[in-house]
Order: C-alpha cells, then sequence, then structure tokens
C-alpha cells in the first residue's frame, strides 16, 4: 500500500502520521455519516512503510464504538506499536510518547479539538477509555509538564473546519496556547485539504493541515493534494521544513508528485499560508 511512499517516508530520523479509523474487524458502527474500520495488520504496514509513531486522537478512532474502542486498544498493546492521543483512561490518552533521536529527548502528544460524536461520546476519562481532547487543561498541562523536563514538545492535532485551506479561530487559539506551554511544533490534520504551514513570530513552528494522505478514495480535486513534511530541529527549534507534494491515485495511494503537478500542489501549499499570520522562514 505504501510501496511508492514508503522511500519518502523512511528518510526521516522520526516519521509520524494520523491514523484515522478503528483498528477493528468488529465492533458497533457508529450513527454518524462516515465510520472506518481497519485490521491490526494496518501497523505492520506503518512499520514496513518506515512510521514511527501514529496518533488516534480524531473523529474516527471510536467510529466502532465501546467494544471497537476495546479491540483497537488491545491491537495496540499487541503490536507494540507507538500511538499517541488514545488510551485506557485519561492519564494513558494524555501521555506523550518519547524517544531520543540523535541526543535530543522529544516529547509527542495529540489530541483532537473535532466537534463530533467521538469528542462527545468517547473523550478519556479519569476511569473510561477514549481519545485525548483539546479542549481540556490536561494537554496543556502535559505540554508544560514535557518542556519543564527539558524535552523538545511536539503536538499532532486532529483540528479544523473541512475543506477550508484557512485555519479557525478555535486552531488559533490553541496555536497560541500550545506555543505559550513550550510546544516547538504543532501539526495538524482533519480539513481534507492542504492548509497553511509556518514559523509563528514567538519561533514555534505550525503546519495547520497536511491534507489526505492515504485515503480511502480519490476525490479528482483538491483534496487528493497531500504531501510530507519533513522539519529540522536544532537547539529546541524548527530551523527548517520541506515539503515534498505527493497525491492520490485512483485507489486512494499517495505517490509522489512529479512535474507540473508537484510545482501546482507546492504552489498550492505555499498558498495557503497567506492567510495563516505565519512566516515561511525562522523569525526568532
Amino acid at each position: 500500500m505504501f510501496a511508492q511512499a514508503a522511500p519518502g517516508l523512511a528518510k526521516a530520523d522520526l516519521t509520524m502520521v494520523n491514523l484515522e479509523t478503528a483498528i477493528t474487524t468488529g465492533g458497533d458502527q457508529q450513527n454518524k455519516s462516515f465510520t472506518f474500520r481497519a485490521p491490526p495488520s494496518a501497523f505492520t504496514a506503518m512499520k514496513d512503510a518506515g512510521i514511527d509513531v501514529a496518533t488516534m486522537a480524531n473523529n474516527h478512532g471510536a467510529d466502532y464504538g465501546a467494544s471497537g474502542l476495546a479491540d483497537t486498544l488491545a491491537a495496540i498493546k499487541e503490536s507494540r506499536f507507538p500511538v499517541v492521543g488514545i488510551g485506557a483512561n485519561a492519564a494513558a490518552a494524555y501521555a506523550p510518547w518519547t524517544t531520543t533521536v540523535n541526543g535530543t529527548k522529544i516529547a509527542i502528544l495529540a489530541a483532537t479539538q473535532v466537534h463530533d460524536e467521538t469528542l462527545a461520546n468517547f473523550s478519556a476519562g479519569p476511569a473510561s477509555p477514549g481519545v485525548a481532547n483539546a479542549f481540556s487543561e490536561q494537554l496543556l498541562a502535559g505540554v508544560r509538564d514535557a518542556k519543564a523536563k527539558g524535552l523538545l514538545v511536539i503536538v499532532y492535532l486532529h483540528w479544523g473546519t473541512e475543506y477550508d485551506t484557512c485555519p479557525n479561530p478555535e486552531q488559533r487559539t490553541l496555536a497560541d496556547q500550545l506555543a505559550a506551554a513550550g510546544a516547538t511544533a504543532v501539526i495538524g490534520t482533519h480539513a481534507h485539504v492542504l492548509q497553511g504551514a509556518g514559523w509563528r513570530a514567538d519561533g514555534t513552528y505550525v503546519a495547520y493541515g497536511l491534507g489526505n494522505y492515504l485515503w480511502w478514495m480519490s476525490f479528482g480535486n483538491n483534496q487528493d493534494d497531500n504531501g510530507v513534511l519533513t522539519l529540522t530541529f536544532r537547539n529546541g527549534k524548527v530551523v527548517a521544513n520541506q515539503f515534498a507534494p505527493s497525491h492520490l491515485d485512483a485507489r486512494g495511494v499517495p505517490l509522489p508528485a512529479t512535474g507540473a503537478e508537484a510545482a501546482r500542489i507546492s504552489g498550492e501549499w505555499n498558498g495557503d499560508r497567506q492567510c495563516t499570520g505565519l512566516a515561511a522562514a525562522p523569525t526568532a
């Protein structure tokens, strides 16, 4: 499935994606327009593609109800694949995944800000399983705690208005809060289209939305445009970014873009920055 994309994914020291599905072959389908589920072999596919960690804090992580969520958590445990933003309780869902890359200690946290059935019914509680809710103070507290421990903090969010290339007020507010709490980079998904990315005046890097990278179909429009964002960190800051454009084929599989198509998607990516207030290069 990731055959053409894998070489690009494997290049980074650390590669992360948003896994937007329940991991179950059963469960109770929820009453919503779109529900997604995948077998546990999804974790094998991601490992084989060079992906190191995933977030499941999104509006499809509990698409197959409580039993599907239990299956998901069991599959995560069995696979030993690092997953953030979901857990058996709030402590687990908001807990960062930590690792060391080239001597730098990193903490990755994730949460969803999408107002839907998942957030309403399956936000993780003190003794109940679910996803990390971005409206909870636990998210900011986790960022502050990791920062205080000397870790470089990356936050992966599910947020934004579907099909809108510009960030909405809730995204902007949360980006402000996360930057103030100590996040070095804030990465987002959900809108199904590319959203702008760049540096804030305080030095925090924000990518509001990376589009549909591997999806269930091609739409024949800008929902098929996506890419792999690579960030370079030095001394606790993002010092460079590189966007490798890709495009969904008829199967919904990402193919690295070339020629005129690559130029078009790159232009879209850079153009989306205009409504974000972000800079194309570090300013602090």
